[in-house]
């Protein structure tokens, strides 16, 4: 059965840049690419389609251009194109539904790198069967690479190093699909996987908050080598670096991303109170990381 990595396009610059992230990916993964776009009937067109355009029509128009500039750029990549007339929330889960992966566009916050994930992201991200990944505009296939030397773009030379791949590590929970989705990652750009566990150590009672004792940090250091030791076993050509760090999850990972190709969290499925959400850490990375950011369900 073929693989399959869905992407979500709507016009914009980020969900054109979501599809090109998307197409090579799929053909990192030997799989095909199916482009969606929603569209919705109002009872009055609404007011970004032309006069002399109706809603389905403009709605092909951008699914088309979409697909013809995909294919343009990977001609051995097969790539499919499908309009759906329902909620844009709808639309993608539905789609998500019978992916491997979803990828998504997401607008940055000013001249600063981050994301504002928006309504329709936020709701897909929190409730998403597969993986979701968030690329922002002005992302190409170079910005996964290392800087090539002498000025030449890395795309033009395919030995080019792929930048790492950074996984942020909870291990108070299960979590084996979101260590395979970097494992897996990191394997097939053929680059190291730098895994970030970060915890908020609790002071003993009657002991003012301080430093985390070495007994704790070693219990967490065991803790995400344990973790890690059967997936290391299955991709042994993939470097593992692994910091174990106390503070704030969401600085830390910031911090970490920097200079990375992706970036690689967990969403936890468990309902809660509130319904599917993406969890605070996964939230702030979203919001202030630059390259693109995969959230990962999990038990």
């Amino acid at each position: 059965m073929v693989r399959n990595i869905t992407a979500g396009v709507d016009g914009s610059p980020e969900g054109l840049a979501a599809a090109h992230w998307a197409a090579h990916e799929a053909l990192r993964q030997g799989a095909a690419l199916s482009l969606v776009h929603a569209w919705h009937r109002h009872v009055r067109p609404a007011p970004y389609v032309p006069l002399d355009s109706t809603e389905h029509d403009w709605a092909e128009r951008l699914l088309r251009e979409a697909v013809d500039s995909v294919r343009a750029a990977h001609p051995t990549l097969t790539v499919a194109g499908r309009l759906i007339c329902d909620s844009a929330v709808s639309a993608l889960l539905s789609a998500a539904a019978g992916a491997e992966l979803l990828v998504l566009g997401s607008q940055g916050l000013g001249t600063t790198a981050g994301f504002v994930t928006g309504s329709v992201s936020q709701r897909v991200v929190g409730r998403a069967a597969c993986p979701v990944v968030l690329v922002r505009a002005g992302r190409s296939a170079a910005d996964e690479h290392l800087p090539a030397v002498d000025g030449v773009a890395p795309d033009e030379i395919p030995e080019t190093p792929y930048r790492a791949v950074v996984l942020g590590l909870d291990v108070t929970h299960p979590c084996d699909d979101l260590i395979a989705f970097a494992f897996d990652a990191a394997h097939r750009r053929d680059t190291e996987l730098r895994v970030i566990h970060v915890f908020k150590a609790a002071p003993a009672e009657g002991v003012s908050p301080a430093a985390p004792g070495p007994e704790r940090l070693a219990d967490r250091e065991h803790a995400v080598v344990a973790a890690l030791r059967p997936w290391a076993e299955k991709y042994p050509g993939v470097p593992v670096t692994e910091t174990v760090v106390e503070g704030r999850a969401a600085g830390e990972l910031a911090r970490a991303a920097t200079g990375a190709g992706l970036v690689v969290v967990g969403r936890r499925t468990g309902a809660g109170r509130l319904g599917a959400h993406t969890g605070p850490v996964a939230h702030a990375v979203l919001h202030h990381v630059g390259c693109p950011v995969a959230v990962v369900p999990h038990a």
